[in-house]
């Protein structure tokens, strides 16, 4: 999809109130023969506010195979979700993680021009930072090319292998990444949230859990949302029909 100035101007995505509740991991549908498929975005839209009241979308996460898919690939997948959500969806978050930090200024870069409501990146995950400064680092130059725009931290060190605890990572992050706004947390450690959340009340940041199977015992101990593929129902049937 061509983004034209004119078609620009009208986005505004820009949340006006925090992020939290049912934030859908959305999935990447595709042809049978593997392309993506972006035909179905408009119902899955019309399914996810309709069918599940969920109003907040995370777009090539894990869900959607986000790093199996190439920088062109998650592109347009982004814009065909800010395009189609338009007046319908209150956050369209879109994950810009990347093993190579140039592709993930670029896909940072490209979300912000075309409208989205907030970023968010994992951990490099072969050559791994070793620490906190480390990691703020590699965020902070990701962040930085978005600097309108909300970024959250996206914490799945089962998958990166980065398990530098968020409370630590969390001490100071303002100062380095202004735009910082929370933690997609899809960690088991609930001592380690339960620590986030209570001692950053004052930050309002919010903290949306990942791991589905452990939900309601996030959100016991302060969670402000979640997001996961809780939402998902049977689109894929729907989506055939």
């Amino acid at each position: 999809m061509n983004f034209s100035p004119l078609w620009l101007q009208s986005i505004s995505m820009t949340p006006k109130r925090k992020l939290q509740g049912l934030v859908a991991a959305t999935i990447t549908p595709m042809t049978p023969d593997g392309q993506i498929n972006l035909s179905v975005i408009h119902q899955y839209v019309d399914y996810l506010v309709n069918e599940q009241n969920v109003k907040n979308v995370f777009v090539n996460g894990t869900t959607g195979e986000g790093l199996s898919l190439s920088i062109q690939e998650r592109k347009q997948l982004a814009e065909e979700w800010v395009c189609q959500g338009q007046n319908k969806l209150d956050h369209v978050i879109i994950h810009v993680g990347a093993l190579s930090l140039p592709e993930s200024q670029e896909l940072a870069r490209h979300a912000a021009a075309i409208g989205a409501s907030g970023i968010a990146a994992i951990a490099p995950s072969f050559f791994k930072p070793t620490n906190k400064d480390e990691l703020i680092a590699f965020l902070q130059k990701i962040a930085s090319e978005a600097p309108a725009v909300p970024f959250y931290y996206y914490h799945i060190p089962s998958l990166t292998g980065v398990k530098i605890r968020v409370e630590e990572l969390l001490d100071g992050i303002k100062e380095r990444i202004p735009t910082f706004q929370g933690v997609k947390f899809s960690d088991t450690d609930l001592l380690d949230l339960a620590q986030c959340i209570n001692k950053n009340e004052r930050e309002q940041f919010a903290f949306l859990y990942g791991v589905d199977e452990q939900l309601l015992s996030a959100l016991a101990v302060g969670a402000s949302g979640a997001v996961g593929s809780f939402s998902l129902g049977n689109f894929s049937t729907l989506s055939s029909n």
